[in-house]
């Protein structure tokens, strides 16, 4: 099929996928009637990267606790970290916290329905505007996520070369095929089809409302699109981290910085294993650029094995106390520390690697007292 598809065929296409989704678009909790723009917006953010199964309970959760853009701009930090925690990408829920106070700030507490105003906003990029402005408040705007990329490569069999290229391309098809008035309908019918039918792998291609007009289904090729680069091998680290206990059943936490991977959410201190260094000096240097304190390390307690974006990390967490005559940690590479009980760990806000040391603790007979 051509690129630039004619009005014709537009229409066709357009037909068979509205009238498709009219029977086939699950009943999420986001799609209301009449569509809430915050609702839309969350939802949005929460999606990328991110399947509909996993989002459905963090979704009904965060609007339990904060209903509309007020709620979330007032909430603390620690408590919008809390709620997103063991979602990933804790970016996201930052960035959604602060643009929460900058619409209440300069929007009077109302989502903004100019494209240009939403690109402002922290965390909102071209896809997140188009599906916010299509899809909660009718504009004429495409939208470009993994789904809908995924089903317009296929379809028009697009291959450039190059991420930017192909990008573009995509964009501008994605501009072309929609139908006047109806493109937040559109969008989310395109994002059902590639999250429903045609995935990644094995594709349910026979029951395709645009069976009949997709290219790679024609040739047999859909697993070539979209085009991938060719990865590069990911990197390992071996990462320390101390349970570091003041008395039995109290250990030290601290705050990572706002900024950077994880940033505002608690951990048990430490860091990255330098070439060469044992594991138990890594975790005294750490602990002494972290905390300013001298630590004596004690037994393994466990090991996580744990797989970002573009990294993996082997997680070592020891057992650990100040050495004697030690004075109280400082906050030198961290943004604050604190002195919590287990059962406190609850309100806490931590990431998956540390939540899975919390697990062993729970289930330690060790609690830790100095020998």
């Amino acid at each position: 099929m051509e690129p630039n598809p004619q009005p014709e065929r537009c229409a066709q296409l357009q037909s068979a996928l509205l009238d498709w989704a009219a029977g086939h678009l699950r009943p999420l909790p986001w799609r209301t009637t009449p569509r809430d723009p915050y609702r839309v917006w969350v939802s949005e953010v929460m999606l990328q990267q991110t399947r509909v199964e996993t989002v459905v309970p963090y979704f009904e959760r965060w609007v339990r606790l904060f209903p509309d853009v007020q709620a979330l701009a007032r909430a603390p930090l620690d408590d919008v970290l809390k709620a997103w925690e063991g979602l990933g990408y804790y970016a996201r829920a930052r960035n959604l916290h602060r643009a929460a106070r900058e619409i209440v700030a300069a929007h009077g507490g109302h989502v903004p329905d100019d494209a240009e105003a939403l690109r402002r906003l922290p965390g909102v990029g071209r896809y997140t505007a188009g599906a916010i402005l299509s899809i909660a408040f009718g504009r004429d705007e495409p939208a470009l996520d993994g789904n809908i990329r995924r089903v317009l490569s296929r379809v028009f069999a697009v291959a450039e070369p190059t991420r930017p290229r192909l990008d573009r391309a995509l964009w501008e098809l994605a501009r072309a095929l929609l139908p006047t008035g109806r493109a937040g309908a559109f969008n989310e019918a395109l994002m059902e089809l590639g999250a429903t039918i045609c995935t990644p792998r094995n594709p349910l291609c026979p029951p395709c409302p645009w069976a009949f007009a997709c290219a790679a289904y024609a040739q047999g090729t859909q697993a070539l699109f979209p085009p991938r680069a060719a990865r590069k091998p990911t990197p390992h680290y071996d990462v320390t981290a101390a349970v570091i206990w003041r008395e039995p059943g109290v250990f030290l936490v601290a705050r990572r910085n706002a900024e950077g991977l994880l940033g505002g959410l608690w951990e048990f201190p430490g860091g990255k294993a330098e070439p060469g260094e044992s594991l138990e000096d890594c975790l005294r240097r750490e602990i002494r650029e972290e905390l300013g304190v001298r630590i004596r390390v004690g037994e393994r307690l466990t090991v996580v094995k744990h797989a970002y974006t573009h990294f993996r990390i082997t997680l070592h967490a020891f057992h650990a106390w100040l050495e004697p005559g030690e004075p109280e940690p400082q906050a030198l590479d961290c943004a604050a520390w604190r002195w919590i009980r287990l059962d406190e760990a609850e309100s806490v806000a931590f990431s998956a690697a540390d939540l899975r040391i919390l697990d062993a603790l729970r289930r330690s007979s060790q609690v830790a007292s100095p020998r």
